[in-house]
């Protein structure tokens, strides 16, 4: 959701956005390419001075109308892959970082401060990842040549160009011929001997093709980009096709052609070098970003700690977890073997179809404690309003537990699941684990905090972050476990279980994307470690490197909490704010960077060059580089 304001402005924009039609063909030279971007683009930007208000934020409206005004440039330039796409982009946030140096800093409030600082950080933190983008793509590049030519149809389509029919047709037949090739040089570079084997392939066809020989992730990313090609060609060919009757009789079989080769090309990339198999679970593959880039995304996040100190962290994190597992086994008479009283809890899980019966008894559960102990306050609408899903069997593969807000998803078997399936979604969603995550997706977690940002500094969303969203949630699971929440032994293995999975989450997430730990040895970790049935630890990790998480959402569940948890220790431990006033106040004030929640509480006096150096983990040596 986003706060949509200011129709005259947003009309404004859409003018100044159609006019574009000046920029550079695919292909171009780079510079040229944004040098055209930013002609074209000269008044996209406002005079800042304008829209700053008076209220207890001089930058909401800037901030708005930054939002408002680069969602409306995303859907005009939509074509993913394309040059037109990066330079727009770049064009555009290179203006609002000009525009922001006129701000007077000196005079804005605290709140200005924070929105000053979080919107230029923003801004230079896209700019970061458009060159990323890039980078990735020249990765590529070998196994998908043709992006230019591909991406441009749709691209002169969006500049209202009207396609030659003729030319059209001879430049998808030159696009296939390149798809062609390209899949040729691939399968000649999987067919080659390595030269210390002292083998040659016979003299053939092929010796006149160069071989491409590309890496499991490079194919799997270049994979994703045909299937995207499709896409987009399909877009461009059907706007035209049956509106336009000489485009027809010219691009039909080319068209019909080229999607054919694309097909063939990336199926040929998912089967032979991925390793896709018809009738089989999708593997695992993902994408590793690397250490430079998840340092360049934590200090987006404001977390001054390299990717091997919030490792230590996490160890340091499941230590205390397993010593006090070690205390519920033995409360359960199972000794120091934890992983047998897991066991036990795992079994406690209820009868087929008395699933949504038990979400609906914790989450009143969950809100009668905190209105017992004055902890937030609890709108009686959000409380009323929340409905209930069931999930399907496909997205339990990648959702094995639940999903929550305003609708609460609920994980559980259906009858279309193999017994061997049932069992592990049973046991994986039993009474006691299920006890300590509803009020964490529900109130008051996910729930509750997409009630509120709507209604409080909803402008703030465009400041994001899964360290206050989810990081919020986790915290209230350790504020729930001091103040007793877990009612018995088994209680406290299910709230244990999820912290020690958080934890993981941290170690293994990081080691993938540092290229330390594949996905197979990821489930591996899951199932040793932390306890998990194998089909759950295997859809953790697809959720969390096949889908559209970012790499450092996994690890933002615990590092999040802990700051959280640290901010109420330094705010309502000194008696500054009571229990009530501090979540409330978190909740009124937008979701941002959990540093700038500190920020605005301690009303610290911030500067222009502020830096990230809050330490709410201590100072961890381990790893540190």
């Amino acid at each position: 959701m986003r706060d949509v304001r200011g129709l005259g402005a947003l009309l404004g924009a859409l003018l100044l956005v159609v006019g574009m039609g000046e920029a550079a063909q695919p292909g171009a030279d780079s510079s040229a390419a944004e040098a055209a971007a930013a002609e074209a683009g000269a008044s996209w930007v406002p005079a800042v001075s304008e829209l700053m208000s008076t209220g207890s934020s001089g930058l909401r409206d800037v901030v708005a109308r930054f939002t408002n005004d680069r969602q409306l440039l995303q859907r005009r330039h939509d074509v993913k892959h394309s040059r037109d796409r990066r330079d727009a982009l770049r064009s555009f946030y290179r203006q609002w970082q000009s525009a922001l140096e006129g701000v007077d800093f000196s005079e804005l409030g605290i709140d200005g401060r924070i929105d000053d600082l979080l919107l230029g950080n923003k801004i230079g933190y896209e700019l970061r990842v458009l060159d990323r983008q890039e980078k990735l793509l020249a990765e590529t590049s070998a196994l998908v040549p043709f992006v230019d030519d591909v991406t441009g149809l749709e691209v002169a389509r969006r500049r209202f160009e009207h396609p030659d029919p003729q030319q059209a047709a001879a430049l998808l037949a030159k696009i296939r011929e390149a798809v062609h090739q390209t899949r040729k040089g691939v399968e000649v570079g999987l067919a080659a001997k390595d030269p210390a084997d002292g083998e040659r392939k016979p003299a053939g066809d092929d010796d006149a093709v160069t071989p491409i020989v590309a890496g499991r992730t490079v194919a799997y990313r270049a994979s994703k980009i045909v299937g995207d090609f499709q896409d987009t060609l399909k877009d461009w060919y059907t706007f035209y096709d049956g509106y336009d009757p000489l485009f027809t009789w010219w691009v039909a079989k080319p068209y019909e052609r080229l999607a054919k080769e694309l097909a063939d090309y990336r199926t040929m990339l998912r089967e032979k070098i991925v390793g896709f198999k018809e009738g089989e679970d999708d593997p695992i593959v993902g994408d590793p970003i690397g250490r430079d880039a998840l340092m360049a995304d934590l200090a987006y996040e404001m977390i001054p700690y390299t990717p091997e100190q919030l490792i230590a962290v996490a160890e340091q994190q499941f230590a205390w977890c397993e010593r006090e597992m070690l205390k519920a086994s033995r409360e359960l008479g199972y000794g120091d073997d934890w992983k047998q009283a897991l066991e036990h809890v795992k079994e406690q899980h209820v009868q087929p179809g008395e699933q949504p019966d038990l979400v609906r008894d914790l989450e009143r559960e969950a809100v009668a404690f905190l209105k017992a102990h004055d902890l937030i306050t609890v709108p009686e609408l959000a409380d009323d309003t929340w409905r209930m899903e069931m999930l399907s069997p496909e997205r339990q593969k990648e959702s094995p537990f639940f999903l929550g807000g305003e609708v609460m998803m609920v994980s559980y078997p259906t009858d279309a699941m193999t017994e061997a399936d049932k069992l592990m979604s049973m046991r994986g969603n039993n009474r006691h684990f299920a006890r300590a995550t509803v009020f964490h997706e529900m109130i008051p977690g996910h729930r509750l905090q997409m009630f509120m940002l709507p209604r409080y500094a909803s402008y703030r969303m465009e400041f994001d972050t899964p360290f206050w969203i989810e990081g919020w949630a986790l915290y209230w699971e350790m504020r729930m476990w001091d103040l007793g929440f877990a009612k018995s032994p088994e209680d406290r293995i299910g709230m244990l279980f999820w912290r020690m999975h958080r934890c993981a989450r941290i170690i293994f997430s990081l080691r993938f994307h540092l290229g330390e730990m594949t996905p197979e040895q990821c489930i591996d970790f899951l199932v040793d470690r932390v306890g998990h049935e194998r089909a759950n630890a295997t859809a953790e990790v697809r959720r969390s490197f096949e889908g559209s998480y970012p790499p450092l959402y996994q690890l933002a569940y615990m590092i999040g909490g802990l700051q959280f948890r640290a901010l109420h220790d330094e705010v309502v431990g000194s008696g500054r704010m009571t229990e009530r006033q501090f979540h409330d106040t978190i909740l009124k004030m937008g979701t941002m960077p959990v540093e700038m929640v500190r920020a605005r509480l301690t009303n610290q006096d911030l500067t222009a060059d502020f830096q990230t150096h809050w330490k709410f983990a201590g100072d961890v040596a381990a790893g540190a580089h």
